[in-house]
């Protein structure tokens, strides 16, 4: 998706700083604002920046940080150690992560976002990962978008209609933690 003066005034204004580095926006909420910004692999002052799908509206942000608060990540992280299936899920998430930045620019490393492979480190980058891609191609950002969806009531204005539900995710607010549920 192009990225228009209107877009960079929005997601200034939901960042409080200009964003760095924006290529395109890589999802739209069903409400029309940007939500994720496509980065450069590398800053215009050179800097790296491995983040290639950055969020940037504060319904999804907010979310995402109360999910981490709720230890979302940890459970996430203790299922990732306990099942080949997601780890084998996770690592493909990872390398097409980086395939997609490194067709852009490579920086010579393997440093993807989220925590991927091994960890389940960083909800915003996976939400905005899952929402950028679409369903279907991170697990835990798809479970995490849905988490916001049914916790915050997101479905419809920050999130797709139609996004898959914790149900078809085969979870629950109670799986995802006391604190949600």
């Amino acid at each position: 998706m192009t990225v228009s003066e209107k877009d960079i005034e929005i997601m200034t204004e939901q960042l409080g700083r200009e964003p760095r580095g924006v290529l395109a926006v890589a999802y739209r909420t069903p409400d029309g604002q940007p939500a994720v910004v496509k980065t450069a692999p590398r800053l215009e002052d050179g800097t790296p920046f491995p983040t290639l799908y950055y969020l940037t509206d504060p319904r999804l942000t907010a979310e995402a940080s109360r999910l981490e608060v709720a230890q979302v990540m940890k459970r996430m992280e203790a299922r990732l150690a306990e099942s080949e299936e997601l780890q084998a899920e996770y690592r493909a998430a990872h390398e097409h992560y980086l395939a997609q930045r490194n067709a852009i620019e490579d920086l010579g490393t393997d440093f993807s976002g989220g925590g991927m492979p091994d960890r389940v480190k960083c909800l915003h980058v996976l939400i905005a990962y899952a929402l950028a891609e679409g369903p279907g191609r991170v697990r835990f950002g798809d479970e995490a978008v849905a988490l916001a969806a049914e916790h915050a009531g997101l479905r419809g204005t920050a999130i797709p209609e139609d996004w898959p539900t914790l149900d078809e995710l085969g979870l629950s607010l109670a799986d995802a933690g006391e604190e949600l549920a």
